[in-house]
């Protein structure tokens, strides 16, 4: 039993040894902590588009109310709501019959005024040599004049009246006064109508050029004006074109120009209206689209670093810039709201030169030690050309 009882315990003692040695030669050959790869990129001042976007709504270019001017019964609707229509092209037909009649009783009375007309021109070609003649003193010959004179005052007005029975009649037509697209039309045939109807026959929109309105912060109000250095007007002139993305998201083909902003800052929002104007040559943008404007602004020569590279701590943004001892330090940035697509554009915190993390930097603690793995500017910056 004693002999058991050692050899028991020798090997357990050996057991332990052969543990002892094997924890130091694996302390020994990995035991130090191991250098982690990171990617970084050297800054250098790149140049990039900034786009700012705003809700907008479409209006055309006219919204012009379709009124008739004489008093009838709608007999005839020759569009459709949403239809294009030409200048000059019929709309609506109404039934006005007076209007009728009295070219009817015009062009009477202009054939009545004639007859008078070529009656007293006879009277007066016939007295006249009587005159000449001493036959009949000049009276006779004046008084014949004056009728002439009458009856040709009298188709004078005669046509006059034919005219304007003709235009009342015409007004029984009602017409588009510009190209454009037909709004909804609340009357139907038979419907009775004048010049005091409340609600118009319908609205023609002309969308051959189409406004986008939009609001504006006071503050980029400001940066854009302040950044430009010149006055409101001259901004608005030199301001690059804009563009128009649609509602699918799909951007409009054709340019825009901001034409003005309100001078009056809406004291209850802090915004300014703004108007850009888009030519609609193909009529794709309807009056009442919604719409977002895009306004684009040139940085040249900035601090321009990857959102990958940052990181937010306590309403704080950060990037990792790597030092020449091989250890990281934590940079405090400041960069522009608008961004360069995956880009933000550094105002304060780093400069050209400066070497930084491009991932995993909100895991690393600041004065880690780490090995670079260098990328290119051209690589890391291939998005934003």
């Amino acid at each position: 039993m004693k002999k058991q009882s050692f050899l028991s315990i020798l090997a357990a003692s050996l057991i332990i040894a052969s543990c002892g040695k094997n924890d130091k030669s694996a302390q020994a050959a990995g035991g130090a902590p191991q250098i982690k790869e990171y990617k970084t990129v050297t800054l250098q001042q790149e140049s990039a588009t900034l786009n700012s976007d705003f809700p907008a709504s479409i209006q055309g270019q006219q919204n012009i109310e379709i009124r008739p001017r004489v008093e009838g019964y709608i007999d005839k609707i020759f569009v459709d709501e949403g239809a294009v229509v030409k200048a000059g092209q019929p709309l609506f037909k109404i039934s006005a019959p007076e209007y009728e009649q009295q070219v009817r009783t015009a062009t009477a009375s202009i054939k009545s005024a004639q007859a008078d007309v070529s009656s007293a021109k006879l009277a007066v070609n016939k007295v006249k040599p009587l005159v000449e003649k001493g036959i009949i003193s000049k009276y006779d010959l004046e008084s014949a004049q004056y009728t002439y004179e009458s009856a040709m005052a009298s188709l004078a007005q005669a046509n006059a009246a034919l005219v304007n029975a003709k235009v009342n009649l015409g007004y029984t037509t009602v017409t588009s006064p510009v190209n454009g697209v037909v709004g909804s039309i609340p009357f139907r045939l038979g419907s009775l109508v004048s010049s005091n109807t409340t609600e118009p026959l319908t609205t023609v929109s002309s969308i051959g050029n189409v406004y986008a309105y939009f609001a504006m912060n006071e503050k980029t109000l400001l940066n854009f004006t302040k950044d430009s250095g010149a006055s409101l007007n001259q901004t608005i002139k030199s301001m690059p074109a804009v563009s128009l993305v649609l509602s699918d998201g799909s951007a409009y083909d054709e340019k825009g120009h901001i034409e003005t902003v309100n001078g009056l800052i809406n004291t209850e929002t802090g915004t300014v209206n703004v108007r850009a104007r888009f030519p609609n040559s193909k009529g794709i943008i309807r009056s009442g689209s919604s719409t977002t404007v895009r306004i684009p602004k040139e940085v040249k020569d900035g601090i321009i670093i990857p959102q990958s590279a940052t990181f937010e701590l306590q309403d704080k943004m950060f990037a990792v810039v790597l030092g020449k001892d091989g250890k990281t330090r934590n940079a405090n940035i400041t960069v522009l709201e608008n961004t360069a697509g995956n880009y933000y554009v550094v105002t304060s915190g780093l400069q050209a030169g400066d070497e930084i993390v491009l991932e995993g930097v909100a895991s690393l603690k600041e004065g880690t030690e780490i090995k670079a793995q260098k990328q290119s500017a051209e690589t890391v910056y291939a998005d934003l050309k």
